[in-house]
């Protein structure tokens, strides 16, 4: 990558990576679909003047905006998943579980997209699959925790979905309006559901409204603009494979910020998930 992308990309790695820690903080204070439905429409604030400006490069006809909705509330179903799992889980660790959606990207990738498999894939997908399944019986003593495994997977596979459902229906559409618009419309669909099960709060604590500043307008608006610079700017897989270091990073946080400790089964599944997503994103000659 050139200089100003790998200072932009240092940048986007310090606030994703660190972002882990503040969501982890934000859901003491609220539950995890009020905190995703303000995340939401505080991002579609910030973003409104780049929307404005932008304007003029949204899609005209109903069938592209219908598919819009769709992808809005499958990204909206899945970072609530995710936050329902962190609410439990360590944020180090929920982080890596979320990083496993290449691997399920590559499974989706050869039915949907039409793309080949490899060997060295193949095997990454397993010794992925295989850490995924180190982190869960580490916590299967525990309903509780068992089930935000599950969660967390279950975030990661909707990802992976919304991106395969992106680059099948929706990749003639500009993706930094694509990025724009889900939020808008994913919090109308979370604001629904929180009215719908009368858990409509917002917490006055400072701490929490520091946090919730920090979720949307730094890992929201500004993360997936650089993210979306990065991508249009360098080679996509350099960039996604250099991304495989927030992950490392949200560990990091997660002890400095939050004393999160991890028991050698869980070392084991995160060094087998980094292996696996290597090798699934490792270019063949």
């Amino acid at each position: 990558m050139k200089r100003r992308s790998w200072i932009l990309f240092t940048l986007m790695a310090l606030i994703w990576g660190s972002n882990w820690s503040v969501m982890k903080i934000g859901l003491r204070f609220v539950s995890p679909l009020n905190l995703v439905m303000q995340r939401f429409l505080f991002a579609s604030i910030a973003l409104l003047p780049v929307l404005l400006l932008k304007r003029k490069r949204a899609p005209k006809d109903h069938w592209t905006w219908t598919k819009l909705v769709l992808l809005a509330l499958i990204n909206a179903v899945g970072v609530t998943s995710t936050n329902i799992g962190l609410l439990y889980e360590f944020s180090g660790l929920s982080s890596m579980l979320t990083y496993t959606q290449p691997l399920f990207v590559f499974c989706l990738a050869i039915p949907f997209l039409g793309e080949k498999a490899t060997i060295i894939k193949v095997l990454g997908i397993i010794l992925g699959f295989l850490g995924v399944v180190a982190l869960y019986v580490e916590r299967s003593f525990s309903m509780v925790l068992s089930n935000s495994i599950l969660f967390l997977i279950l975030g990661a596979f909707l990802w992976a979905v919304s991106i395969i459902y992106y680059k099948k229906t929706l990749s003639y559409v500009d993706p930094t309006i694509v990025n724009i618009v889900q939020f808008p419309i994913g919090t109308f669909f979370l604001l629904a559901a929180t009215l719908i099960l009368g858990e409509l709060t917002f917490n006055m604590n400072l701490t929490y409204m520091l946090s919730i500043f920090y979720i949307s307008v730094f890992g929201s608006a500004i993360g997936f603009t650089i993210w979306l610079f990065l991508i249009r700017e360098e080679e996509a897989i350099i960039v996604s494979a250099s991304s495989l270091i927030i992950p490392a990073m949200a560990l990091f946080f997660g002890w400095l910020f939050l004393g999160e400790t991890f028991g050698l089964l869980s070392l084991l599944g995160v060094i087998l998930i980094f292996t696996g997503i290597y090798l699934v994103n490792k270019r063949t000659k």
